[in-house]
C-alpha cells in the first residue's frame, strides 16, 4: 500500500472514530433524559463540543509520529487528498468526512492548505438519496390506521423507557389541534401521510420528535415537544406546526441538540423540507455539527466575496473596548477581533475574553446568547478592506494580522450574524414595539440568570434584535456565571455630597453588583424607564438575584422552552 493511501487512510480512521463517538453522547444523553438529569445532558454537549479537536490532535500527531517530515510536504496532498475522495464513496457521513480531513490539513500544512488542491475547497461527494442500515424517518398512515392511532404510534414509537402521565388525554389534544389546523375544505389524499425523524432531539430538560405531515404537494411541518413531570413521567407540552415556531426551536441562540444520525445529511433534508428559509450553516450547527457548519460557512463566505463588490469596513454604532467589530455590508454577518489592548475602562485580556466566548459556546443559551463561529488564519483579500478598518485593524490589533500577498491574513476571528443594536432600534421604534422590545430586554435578563448566566455589561448597545423580534446578548466580554457575584444592597450615604460624588463612598469589589443602579443605567430617558419598571421592578432588588442564585446553587434549572405559553396543549 503507497503513503498518500496510508496517510489517507489514517485520516479516515480519525474520523470515524470521532463520528462513533458523537453517537455515543447523543446516545447517552437518551438515558440521562430518562432520569431527568439535567447537568448530565449539558456536561455531554460539553465534551461533545471539545471531542472534535481531540480527535484531530491524536490524527495530526499519529501522522507525525509515523510519517514524520513527509506528511509535511504539500505536494503530497494532493495524492492523499485523491486516495481520500476514493475511500469515500457511499460514505454515510462523507461530508463531515472531507472537513475532518481538511482540519487535520490545516494543521500539517499551515498556510499551505490555501490552495484547493490539498484540501476540500469544495464538495466532492454527493450526499444525495444516501440510506443508512436503518430508516432515516418512520411513516404512518392516518387514511388508513386512523389519526388517534398514528399518535399513538409516533408517542411510544421514541424508545424511551419512561411511561406516560396521560397519553390518552395527550392523544385526544393533538388530535384537537391537528384537526383545528386544517383548511374547511382540507380532504386526505392517497399520499397522506405523517412522517417521523427516527431519532429524538435532546436539549435542556425537553425531547423533540421532528416530523412532517405530506398530503400531496403540501408538506406541514410538526414538532413534538416532551417532557417530564416530578415523577419521570412523559406527557406533551406542545406541538409545533408553524414554521416561525420550529425556526425558533432551531434557532442560533439556542444551545445545540444531542441527536443520534447514522446520515446527517438525510436529518438536514428533512429539516430543510420543513423549515426552507433555515440555511445548511444554522442546520448542521444545531445538529452538533459545528465543524461542518463553519466549512460550509466559509465556502459560502469566499463565493459571495466573488460574486460581490462592497468592502469591509467598521461596523456603525458605538465602538467596542475590548472587540474590533467590522462588516461587509452586503453580508448579514459581523466579524469581530480581540484588540491587542482593551481600551480603557475595560481591563479584560485576550486569553480572558476567549475563555468568555467559550462558556457562551458550550452553556445552555436559552434563546439569548447568539452562537459565533470562531476562525483561525482567516484571508480577506486586500482590495476589500476600507482604508480606514485597514488602519485601525493595524493600530489596535498588529498582533492579529500578517499580509501574505495580496491577501490580509486575521489569525484569530468571531463570526456572528448581525443584529440591530437595542440602542438603535429603541431609538426609532414606535410605542408598541418599544414597549415589546423593553420587556423582552428585561426577560432576556431573568432567562439568562436562570441558567446561571449573568450578562456583566448590560448596556442596550450589547444586545440586540433578531429577524424574529427577540432580544438577544451578544457581547461576552465580561459575561460570567451568576453564582460568582455578589449581590448587594446600595449603602445608605454619609453625607448629602456622597449621592453626588463620581466616586463610591463605600468599597466595592470586582464581582459586586448593585441592582438598585439597573434602571437608571440601563434607560437615561424617564419615559423608557417606566416601561421597563412596569414589568421588571423586582430587578433591582438584590434579594430577587439571591433567590435564583440559591436555585442555581441548588440544581434547580429554570424551565425555559422555545415557544410561547399560547403553544402548550394546556396549563399545567
Amino acid at each position: 500500500m503507497d503513503q498518500p493511501t496510508i496517510i489517507a487512510k489514517t485520516i479516515l480512521a480519525g474520523f470515524e472514530r470521532h463520528y462513533a463517538t458523537f453517537r455515543n453522547f447523543s446516545q447517552a444523553a437518551r438515558a440521562a433524559f430518562e432520569q431527568a438529569q439535567w447537568a448530565e445532558i449539558s456536561r455531554l454537549r460539553r465534551l461533545r463540543i471539545a471531542s472534535y479537536d481531540q480527535r484531530v490532535n491524536e490524527t495530526v500527531e499519529l501522522l507525525e509520529t509515523d510519517f514524520r517530515d513527509k506528511c509535511g510536504e504539500p505536494d503530497l496532498w494532493a495524492e492523499i487528498k485523491t486516495r481520500y475522495i476514493g475511500l469515500l464513496m457511499d460514505h454515510l457521513q462523507a461530508e463531515c468526512a472531507e472537513t475532518f480531513f481538511n482540519s487535520v490539513a490545516c494543521r500539517v500544512l499551515h498556510r499551505d492548505y490555501y490552495q484547493s488542491e490539498y484540501i476540500f475547497w469544495r464538495p466532492t461527494i454527493s450526499t444525495d438519496h444516501l440510506e443508512g442500515t436503518q430508516p432515516i424517518y418512520n411513516a404512518h398512515y392516518p387514511a388508513s390506521d386512523g389519526l388517534r392511532r398514528c399518535l399513538l404510534e409516533i408517542l411510544t414509537g421514541t424508545g424511551l423507557g419512561n411511561r406516560f402521565e396521560n397519553i390518552r388525554r395527550d392523544i385526544r389534544l393533538l388530535e384537537a389541534q391537528i384537526r383545528a389546523s386544517r383548511t374547511r375544505h382540507w380532504r386526505a389524499l392517497s399520499s397522506h401521510q405523517v412522517q417521523v425523524l427516527a431519532s429524538p432531539f435532546f436539549r435542556n430538560k425537553a425531547v423533540y420528535l421532528v416530523a412532517r405531515e405530506v398530503n400531496g404537494e403540501d408538506v406541514q411541518p410538526m414538532v413534538f415537544a416532551l417532557l417530564l413531570n416530578e415523577n419521570r413521567e412523559l406527557y406533551v407540552d406542545a406541538l409545533l406546526m408553524r414554521r416561525k415556531d420550529i425556526r425558533v426551536v432551531f434557532s442560533f441562540t439556542r444551545a445545540y441538540f444531542l441527536t443520534d444520525m447514522e446520515v446527517p445529511s438525510a436529518y438536514v433534508d428533512f429539516l430543510v423540507s420543513i423549515m426552507p428559509s433555515k440555511s445548511l450553516v444554522d442546520l448542521y450547527s444545531m445538529l452538533g455539527l459545528q465543524k461542518h457548519a463553519k466549512t460550509l460557512f466559509y465556502r459560502g463566505m469566499q463565493y459571495h466575496l466573488k460574486h460581490s463588490r462592497d468592502n469591509f469596513r467598521l461596523a456603525p454604532g458605538i465602538p467596542g473596548l475590548v472587540m474590533l467589530v467590522f462588516t461587509l455590508p452586503s453580508f448579514p454577518f459581523v466579524f469581530k477581533i480581540i484588540r491587542d489592548h482593551s481600551l480603557p475602562p475595560k481591563t479584560v485580556s485576550r486569553e480572558q475574553v476567549m475563555d468568555r466566548y467559550l462558556l457562551v459556546k458550550h452553556h445552555d443559551r436559552v434563546g439569548r446568547l447568539a452562537d459565533t463561529l470562531e476562525y483561525s488564519n482567516v484571508a480577506i483579500p486586500l482590495d476589500r478592506i476600507d482604508p480606514e478598518l485597514l488602519a485601525e485593524l493595524k493600530r489596535h490589533a498588529p498582533s492579529m494580522l500578517e499580509v501574505d500577498g495580496d491577501r490580509l491574513i486575521i489569525s484569530h476571528v468571531y463570526i456572528e450574524r448581525r443584529m440591530i443594536p437595542l440602542n438603535e432600534y429603541l431609538a426609532t421604534a414606535k410605542k408598541g414595539r418599544k414597549r415589546r422590545a423593553i420587556r423582552d430586554y428585561g426577560q432576556a435578563i431573568r432567562d439568562l440568570a436562570g441558567v446561571n448566566i449573568f450578562p456583566g455589561d448590560m448596556m442596550q448597545k450589547n444586545f440586540g434584535i433578531t429577524r424574529t423580534q427577540r432580544v438577544v446578548f451578544y457581547d461576552y466580554d465580561e459575561i460570567c456565571y451568576l453564582s460568582d457575584c455578589s449581590f448587594r444592597k446600595l449603602p445608605e450615604a454619609r453625607y448629602p455630597d456622597d449621592e453626588m460624588s463620581e466616586e463610591p463612598w463605600f468599597s466595592v469589589q470586582d464581582r459586586d453588583v448593585f441592582p438598585e443602579t439597573f434602571a437608571s443605567l440601563f434607560f437615561p430617558r424617564a419615559d423608557d424607564r417606566d416601561l421597563f419598571l412596569e414589568d421588571h421592578q423586582d430587578l433591582m432588588d438584590p434579594g430577587w438575584w439571591k433567590s435564583v442564585c440559591a436555585d442555581n446553587q441548588a440544581g434547580i434549572q429554570a424551565d425555559v422552552h422555545p415557544y410561547p405559553l399560547k403553544r402548550k396543549l394546556r396549563e399545567r
